[in-house]
């Protein structure tokens, strides 16, 4: 206090909880301003660098066991939206505590965000037609209202995973990488912006191709890449192949490292917080590409099996 008065003239302080098990979950929501709110299936973010979003899922594996848990985190959001009349697509935002189960707001992005694919994926609605619907005055269609008083918590089907592809060196920190793609190719048979069917696994929104330059006015994402299944494991599994099967040249880029991610123990066990890549991925265990290919290539022969 006589730090704070000596340095601000005011001994005030301000006392933040330290959570110990950090885990990233949001809300995903449609409002449509009339007293309706669809609460969709949350989205576990913990994988980050800078605070910023590599690896999400739809949905969480902090949740699977703990459904009332997940009722009142959409609760709590649909009250949120309720409150200040919201008539849009958005995301609330919160820090759960894998220890105790407590969860804490962070903010609302008013906004759809780049993982929304995955929980299209899970809740097969289209949020960018939704969104576009309630902008034009409509009302949510009638199965997404829920009530006046209670919202509509859309139930989901499967599990998806989405990795960010940037053009950025995993070995050095995760900095940015410019240069112009040489070559660049989709995994095979991938939807575009969208699962157009139940047969579709791997979906792939992007706006490069060969030759495209990737700069240092931008932000590095080259493309946002999901693998979806009946289960984590099967949509970890798609999403794994689908990124090695993925070809980008001519410049740093990280898919090695998403793909090496979808492979780790930890986050294969679903136990992980928002310090699994400081915890895994830094100083002594840092992220070598070289360590990926050589593990893929001593899976070939099982897998060909």
């Amino acid at each position: 206090r006589d730090e704070a008065a000596r340095s601000f003239g005011d001994d005030r302080l301000l006392v933040e909880k330290f959570v110990t098990a950090p885990r990233h979950i949001e809300i995903q929501l449609v409002a449509d301003g009339k007293g309706h709110v669809a609460c969709f299936p949350e989205r576990e973010c913990s994988v980050q660098r800078r605070n910023q979003k590599v690896l999400e899922e739809a949905p969480s594996p902090f949740l699977m066991d703990k459904p009332e848990l997940r009722k009142e985190m959409q609760r709590q959001a649909a009250m949120l939206a309720h409150s200040v009349g919201y008539a849009s697509a958005g995301t609330v935002e919160m820090l759960a505590d894998g220890q105790t189960g407590d969860f804490y707001f962070l903010e609302m992005n008013t906004r759809l965000q780049v993982e929304h694919p995955v929980t299209e994926a899970v809740a097969g609605e289209d949020l960018v037609e939704l969104m576009l619907r309630v902008a034009d005055g409509q009302e949510l269609p009638d199965h997404l209202k829920g009530t006046k008083d209670e919202f509509c918590a859309v139930p989901f089907n499967g599990w998806a995973v989405e990795a960010r592809v940037y053009a950025e060196d995993c070995e050095r920190g995760f900095v940015p990488s410019t240069g112009v793609m040489t070559a660049y190719a989709e995994p095979p048979g991938c939807a575009k912006f969208g699962f157009d069917g139940p047969e579709d696994l791997v979906r792939v929104d992007s706006a490069v191709e060969d030759g495209a330059a990737v700069s240092i006015h931008y932000d590095p994402m080259i493309a946002k890449l999901v693998g979806r299944g009946p289960d984590r494991a099967a949509a970890l599994a798609t999403t794994a192949a689908a990124l090695d099967a993925y070809v980008v040249e001519g410049l740093v880029h990280n898919v090695p490292f998403c793909r090496a991610v979808c492979g780790h123990p930890t986050f294969a066990g679903g136990v992980y917080t928002t310090a699994f890549l400081e915890e895994h991925y830094s100083n002594e265990n840092s992220f070598r590409e070289a360590g990926v290919l050589t593990t893929l290539a001593d899976d070939e022969p099982a897998a060909a099996a």
